[in-house]
């Protein structure tokens, strides 16, 4: 992943009108780890892509920027 997948997790956050914080909620992590994706700092785990992606109702492959 590069820092693709940071622009497009903010995308579909803001798409779906929720902060850091209530993400953080349903994914079941801190609001510092929202932060650190969303800049390119650290990367989730594939459990964390997974609950990310039916979340957000996008692939996987989408989300780590290997699909359009």
């Amino acid at each position: 992943m590069d820092n693709l997948f940071a622009e497009r997790l903010k995308e579909l956050r803001q798409e779906k009108h929720i902060g850091q914080i209530q993400l953080a909620k349903e994914l079941d992590v801190g609001k510092s780890i929202i932060s650190l994706w969303e800049r390119g700092e650290c990367e989730p785990t594939l459990s964390k892509l997974i609950i990310m992606a039916k979340y957000f109702g996008v692939s996987i492959d989408y989300l780590a920027g290997i699909e359009n």
